[in-house]
């Protein structure tokens, strides 16, 4: 099947519900995908993710932009994630502070390809879609759902690999990419 007919289908069954445990949100992949596997390649794909979660970390520009940014915008993490790591990740580099409002797929039960989340982020902080722009990077759910939720978007492309007009090569670009939009 195509990468992003395969990519939604994961993230709707892995992060459009609420879980206990990551096991239980790979359990939902593979009943997706029709598919059976050994109790103990749970337990491996839980660690890969446990190893994902816990080794990254923001790129080295991100603080000073959010900073930066907070000063004159209003800003929105819509995020499609399971209900475990994205939290996780935003206690541990402290980084709620500089959103006015943060919108998980999980808590929803929708991804950023549905219209509707977007719809639900913009009255959350009273904006409209012409005063938004989202900023991401992938092209089948972040830039795709804003271009469905009728919003701009700027594509954040770190190894120049990917096609689209609006796109900048890491998140130090952003503020001028906004104001030239």
């Amino acid at each position: 099947m195509p990468f992003s007919e395969y990519i939604e289908r994961f993230e709707n069954a892995f992060m459009t519900k609420k879980v206990e445990t990551l096991t239980e949100a790979f359990q939902n992949v593979t009943q997706e995908f029709n598919i059976n596997i050994p109790e103990f390649v749970y337990d491996k794909l839980v660690g890969m993710w446990n190893k994902n979660t816990i080794l990254c970390k923001p790129f080295p520009e991100t603080i000073e932009v959010l900073e930066d940014l907070k000063k004159d915008y209003k800003l929105v993490l819509i995020s499609n994630t399971d209900n475990l790591s994205v939290p996780q990740l935003l206690d541990k580099f402290k980084l709620k502070k500089y959103f006015d409002d943060i919108v998980l797929s999980c808590d929803h039960g929708m991804l950023k390809t549905d219209k509707k989340l977007f719809a639900q982020a913009l009255k959350k902080v009273k904006l409209k879609k012409s005063e938004v722009i989202m900023v991401g990077d992938a092209i089948p759910t972040d830039i795709e759902g804003a271009k469905k939720a009728g919003i701009k978007a700027i594509l954040v492309d770190r190894r120049d690999t990917r096609e689209y007009e609006n796109k900048i090569a890491d998140l130090s670009e952003l503020k001028e990419k906004i104001e030239g939009l």
